[in-house]
């Protein structure tokens, strides 16, 4: 790892995230000073523009390798591939959250105030146009993630937790449909992510008094030549991987993860699924391959633990499901265990094969997402399992469509979650940690069973009188799945390139 500070303020470095926070401001100022007629395509084009123009930011400033605002924010390479990867998943998650086309109105509730069950709740959920406030709400919660990776201190990194949490919790009970579910699955994260949130807090106090310091390269030294007592580090390193891993979905702090995948919006679940994930994952590794290095022996059969654990709790429970999106909750789960064998390789394979998975798996779920919001009746969305039998009768395209991501979420050769598997599996053998790859073999095996099921009912099983229709999907819904199943066979069949780049950033800087 490269030790190098620089002084002063890079603002080109910079330069993503304030161009998110920015546009995120002027979309605030846009609900009050637009036409509600026009809103929506002022706000998705705003919001479109600004994750564009930070994504090509992030390219050229490719070879930035610094430390700026005093030491608070870190660009390297794992900042800046993590940066890309939120903005180009962020681009494909505004594609679903911005489709009109399927349900009048769109996915997203009109006035959230209103009384659910009212007359003029009714009406609203008839077709009035939804609550454009999604749009800034999300640039502000992506802004949020470019910092949360790109973190160098822990107050800054439990700043960056509020700034992308708080717009997530608010965007979960914006769902049009099923309205007291929605305002229930956010009131559960709101409550169980402060709590988490305070865990953080307490953490980053105890290191601070083992420290001395909260940024990470004064952690480092510290943990080094320690001279205070352990106690306080391993208390406060314990703390922080709480608050982390509850963003991850790791078990056992995954227990929000079912109810808030079923209730949010099926557009903010993809953002949650796909983008959250690279930015906890991306503050998990640089909290542990940079400030605690010093102390891997001590923290990584502990976290080990927790990884076969949160494998067999989302592989097993996800056997049980009934509800399609509670099942792509505990495969969120499962996979978040797989992430965590790849980070306890703590070598540079393990942290290039991490972000990958990142990539690889963003893509497919967004894919999975997409298909789910499609499938519907007069109710809206139909994500029962039983309905979805003999889909494949009906819509074969779309099925064969879901058949394929499903297929990868198992790891079948050819696709991107085979390779992503094989190479967070071989870093941790190089590793020494065989143990969790065991364990991750045997999980991987279980959890295919569900995927299976699922194609099998939709293929083999006859149509029946609830079978739901797949609605045609709009432009940007259909943008959105090719671009997810595009990306999920080409990472299986030529992952070279995307592996290259990940083990080019695979750099810290302190």
């Amino acid at each position: 790892m490269g030790d190098l500070k620089l002084p002063g303020i890079d603002y080109a470095a910079l330069a993503p995230m304030l161009i998110l926070f920015g546009a995120a401001c002027v979309g605030v100022l846009f609900e009050a000073l637009v036409p509600k007629t026009r809103r929506h395509g002022v706000q998705l084009g705003l919001a479109l523009v600004s994750l564009v123009a930070a994504l090509v930011v992030v390219i050229w400033i490719r070879d930035k390798r610094l430390v700026t605002i005093g030491g608070a924010v870190a660009v390297d390479g794992p900042t800046l591939f993590l940066q890309g990867s939120i903005l180009l998943l962020g681009i494909v998650s505004l594609l679903l959250i911005g489709e009109r086309s399927i349900e009048a109105g769109g996915a997203f509730v009109s006035q959230a105030a209103i009384t659910v069950g009212s007359q003029k709740d009714l009406r609203q959920a008839g077709g009035q146009p939804g609550a454009t406030e999604v749009y800034p709400l999300t640039v502000f919660a992506l802004g949020g993630m470019l910092l949360f990776v790109a973190a160098n201190d822990l107050l800054t990194m439990f700043v960056a937790l509020e700034v992308f949490s708080l717009p997530l919790y608010l965007l979960c009970a914006l769902a049009r449909r099923r309205r007291l579910l929605s305002q229930e699955a956010a009131l559960k994260y709101f409550l169980l992510g402060s709590y988490a949130s305070a865990f953080f807090l307490f953490g980053v106090a105890l290191i601070y008094g083992f420290s001395g310091a909260v940024d990470l390269a004064s952690i480092h030294t510290a943990v080094a030549d320690p001279a205070r007592s352990e106690v306080l580090l391993f208390g406060g390193l314990a703390l922080v991987a709480i608050g982390l891993l509850f963003k991850s979905a790791a078990a056992p702090f995954h227990v929000w993860t079912p109810d808030v995948y079923q209730g949010a919006p099926t557009p903010i679940t993809a953002l949650m699924a796909a983008c959250t994930k690279v930015a906890a994952f991306g503050a998990l590794l640089r909290v542990l391959y940079v400030a605690f290095e010093g102390v891997r022996w001590d923290y990584q059969p502990v976290l080990g633990v927790i990884a076969v654990l949160t494998m067999f709790v989302g592989a097993v429970l996800a056997v049980t499901q009934t509800d399609m999106k509670r099942l792509l909750a505990y495969s969120s789960i499962a996979n978040a265990g797989y992430l965590l064998v790849g980070v306890l390789a703590l070598n540079k394979e393990g942290l290039s094969s991490t972000m990958f998975y990142l990539v690889a798996y963003g893509f497919s779920v967004l894919a999975a997402f997409g298909i789910v919001s499609l499938v519907r009746d007069a109710e809206g969305e139909a994500t029962h399992l039983s309905r979805w039998a003999g889909l494949g009768r009906k819509s074969p395209l779309f099925a064969g469509v879901f058949s394929f991501i499903l297929l990868a979420f198992a790891g079948i050769p050819l696709t991107s979650g085979f390779t992503s598997k094989f190479a967070v599996f071989g870093a941790a053998i190089d590793g020494g940690q065989t143990w969790l790859v065991i364990f991750g073999v045997i999980t991987s095996m279980l959890l295919a069973f569900p995927y299976l099921r699922v194609i099998v009912m939709m293929w083999l099983q006859e149509p029946g009188e609830t079978t739901p229709a797949v609605s045609i999907p709009g432009f940007y819904t259909s943008a959105a799945l090719a671009i997810g199943v595009i990306a999920t066979f080409a990472l299986g069949v030529v992952p070279a390139p995307l592996l290259d780049l990940t083990n080019d950033a695979a750099q810290f800087v302190r």
